[in-house]
């Protein structure tokens, strides 16, 4: 079995936050890395007001996780993303989204409607491949 080791980005306030509800930001196994979700919070765990800010800073608190694997956008082969309200959403969402992958080969992505995301509206997790493994 593959080694697993725990990837936290370089911000200890977040550290806590992981703690405290008992998971990693992301892992590490052989070539892959497996990124929990990511939702769009502030330092301090606080949603960001909007949709269109939680977005904004889901995407900005995963490509911190993606940077501390040795990672970015571009290694990313699967995602997944989480929606309070798809049908109003996604217009919204779309625009950043093909800001950080705005080419082919496109990742693969499911979008999965919910009715709770612990006070937020967004949240997106990934699979990537290590370019250095």
């Amino acid at each position: 079995m593959a080694q697993r080791d725990a990837i936290y980005p370089d911000n200890s306030a977040r550290h806590a936050l992981y703690d405290a509800h008992g998971y990693s930001p992301a892992v590490r196994s052989g070539d892959l890395l497996f990124v929990s979700g990511q939702v769009g919070s502030r330092e301090d765990g606080q949603p960001e007001d909007s949709y269109l800010g939680q977005v904004e800073r889901a995407f900005a608190n995963l490509e911190a996780v993606l940077q501390a694997a040795g990672c970015g956008f571009d290694d990313i082969i699967d995602v997944t993303t989480f929606h309070t309200d798809p049908e109003a959403q996604l217009p919204i969402l779309m625009p950043v989204k093909e800001r950080f992958f705005p080419k082919t080969p496109f990742p693969t992505w499911t979008a999965v409607g919910v009715t709770w995301l612990a006070g937020f509206d967004f949240e997106i997790k990934v699979i990537a491949r290590l370019p250095n493994a």
